[in-house]
């Protein structure tokens, strides 16, 4: 039962990562129909600033904040600079934005090993989150019950900007009625960078909270990237909340799936994605 228990809470401990980072790359996906390759990348990249910030200051608090911050702006500035400069009405432009964050991601990757160099890194969580917590048939790691906490928080906040502020307003009125919002003189651009922004600040956030848990490797973000598809095909295609749920479902089916074999976490992801599609095509809360 011990084990069980376990499993379970480090199974939501991941997906509770996975549910960060699939969040944001659905944030995208749904503001600017563009499926983002270079989401993996920004995780990896967002990760060794933490890394960086906390060998420079020591703080693991201070690389928590100023990491994503910082990828905010790098997300913004490759919005503005790559992807909007592609924006059309030749339908062929959705194309060619695909092909420049997909070599966005690769630059990305090789711009880490030549800062960072090919190895991994890792760091410990801060002093006041070592040890575990009496949890009564079990003792479980403080900082692992952190990232679910702050995750909560995070998605909490997010639901704040989207259901509750006149940001979000607009934010939903762009996805379903772009055109109208234009129209009513609204710089669409700009939601679409900060958008960016927010999708890439959420990537950033789990690859930094990931460190002291399965620390980072330049190569990283091909993983992420493919397990936040999984996800967001999953969820249902530009569904936020779809995305929490299947991030949840993808972390404990992973660790279950190690009581079968050490091989088996990566075949069951692609498993419950299979078995999604063949029941309902658009995923478990897709509409489209």
């Amino acid at each position: 039962m011990e084990l069980y228990l376990i499993k379970a809470l480090n199974g939501l401990t991941t997906g509770a990562l996975y549910a960060m980072t699939a969040f944001g790359l659905t944030f995208i996906l749904g503001m600017l129909n563009i499926p983002n390759f270079a989401h993996g990348a920004l995780f990896a990249l967002g990760a060794y600033f933490g890394f960086t910030v906390l060998g420079l200051t020591g703080s693991f608090w201070l690389a928590l904040i100023l990491a994503p911050l910082l990828m905010g702006f790098i997300g913004a500035a490759l919005e503005r600079g790559l992807a909007q400069r592609l924006y059309g009405d030749n339908p062929e432009n959705e194309t060619y934005i695909l092909l420049v964050l997909f070599a966005t991601a690769i630059i990305l990757q090789e711009v880490i090993i030549l800062i960072w160099g090919a190895s991994g890194q890792s760091a410990l969580p801060p002093p006041s989150l070592l040890g575990a917590v009496d949890l009564g048939p079990i003792f479980f790691p403080k900082y692992r019950l952190f990232i679910l906490g702050i995750t909560v928080v995070v998605i909490g906040l997010c639901w704040i900007l989207i259901e509750r502020t006149y940001y979000g307003a607009l934010i939903k009125a762009a996805i379903d009625k772009r055109e109208m919002v234009m129209l009513l003189g609204y710089d669409i651009r700009i939601l679409f960078a900060v958008s960016f922004a927010i999708g890439t600040m959420l990537a950033a956030l789990a690859g930094v909270l990931s460190l002291p848990v399965r620390g980072v490797q330049p190569f990283i973000g091909m993983d992420i990237l493919a397990l936040s598809f999984v996800i967001v095909v999953v969820g249902g295609l530009g569904n936020l909340y779809g995305a929490i749920f299947a991030g949840l479902l993808i972390g404990l089916v992973q660790e279950f799936a190690t009581l079968i074999h050490p091989l088996a976490p990566w075949i069951s992801v692609y498993a419950v994605m299979m078995l999604v599609l063949l029941v309902r095509p658009t995923g478990l809360f897709g509409s489209r």
